[in-house]
């Protein structure tokens, strides 16, 4: 069974184009549109199309895929976004790249066809923040913040979700990449909105909510190289401080400033603390990714695509 997952809010103008799309595009799958307190009329659009509306009062993008997550059941699962940016054309191959290659993840790379489609700030942030986050927990994704992507049970099912808003495929990709799980992009054209529909992205808002999240899910999923990075920079100012209270020790065997020279002497000792917390934090993290692998174990795996009917030879004549 397949559930296409569509996060709404305020799409009333492209809604129904993105349901009758992916209909045609997977006939046998279950359409969903979650409308986040849309004030248009997204939901009797979308209803209207055929989907299956449902709604989710708390505001923000991060809810409304907690709350699709836990919500529905299926075997492989799409999320796109409902503003008719991405092609549905592609779903199929997606969801084979999944089945054949018995992937958890499949992200749709976005490659713009219209000059339109992608904002400058968001081009770059989009960059530099696939960037840090490839750094700092080995993600080999080129477009991190895809908004088109197919699941698996398995992912959907282990997921444990804690984003409000756009910082969500951030945690997506990390979680994937913390536990390891094969994952894959496949391009996929990307085109402007239609006319009258207006983006909820905010480049500087949102890419700052982007950049705390990072920094969150460093300190929670690796916590050893968060505070040894603070323990770190503690040595490092009271080296700074400290190295000339000592040169003058070594020089005169006297000690004039015991102020400063306590002042760094504390540092020290709160940044053997922080190193400290980072060990038995990293203790608990492994035990929490631990806990998530055996959520991820019982679920079943994502069962193989049909293989195609043999062909049946034409009779000789």
């Amino acid at each position: 069974m397949i559930a296409v997952l569509i996060p709404c809010y305020n799409e009333a103008v492209a809604i129904a184009s993105v349901i009758a799309d992916f209909r045609a595009a997977l006939p046998t799958a279950t359409v969903y549109v979650y409308d986040n307190r849309s004030t248009d009329r997204t939901a009797e659009v979308a209803r209207a199309a055929g989907a299956i509306v449902r709604r989710e009062e708390r505001p923000g993008k991060g809810n409304v895929v907690r709350r699709m997550f836990q919500d529905i059941e299926a075997d492989v699962y799409l999320m796109v976004d409902g503003d008719d940016t991405y092609q549905a054309a592609q779903a199929p191959r997606m969801i084979e790249r999944l089945l054949d290659d018995r992937l958890d993840m499949v992200v749709g790379r976005r490659v713009e066809i219209h000059q339109d489609a992608y904002r400058g700030g968001h081009r770059l942030g989009n960059r530099l923040l696939t960037g840090l986050v490839g750094a700092l927990f080995g993600s080999q994704l080129a477009d991190m913040l895809s908004g088109y992507r197919v699941f698996s049970r398995r992912f959907v099912k282990s997921f444990p979700s804690s984003s409000r808003e756009f910082e969500i495929e951030t945690e997506l990709t990390v979680h994937a990449m913390q536990m390891r799980m094969a994952c894959a992009e496949i391009d996929t054209p990307y085109k402007e909105r239609p006319s009258g529909s207006v983006s909820k992205l905010r480049t500087f808002r949102d890419g700052w909510r982007i950049l705390l999240a990072i920094t969150n899910l460093v300190r929670n999923e690796r916590p050893l190289m968060f505070f040894a990075a603070i323990a770190a920079l503690l040595w490092i100012v009271a080296a700074a401080l400290g190295a000339p209270v000592v040169l003058h020790w070594l020089d005169t065997g006297k000690v004039p400033r015991f102020p400063t020279a306590i002042l760094a002497s504390a540092i020290v000792v709160v940044g053997v603390i922080a190193l400290a917390t980072g060990l038995i934090l990293d203790l608990v993290a492994h035990v929490r990714r631990e806990v998530r692998l055996l959520a991820y174990l019982s679920q079943p795996a994502t069962p193989p695509r049909d293989p195609a009917p043999p062909s049946t030879p034409a009779p000789h004549s």
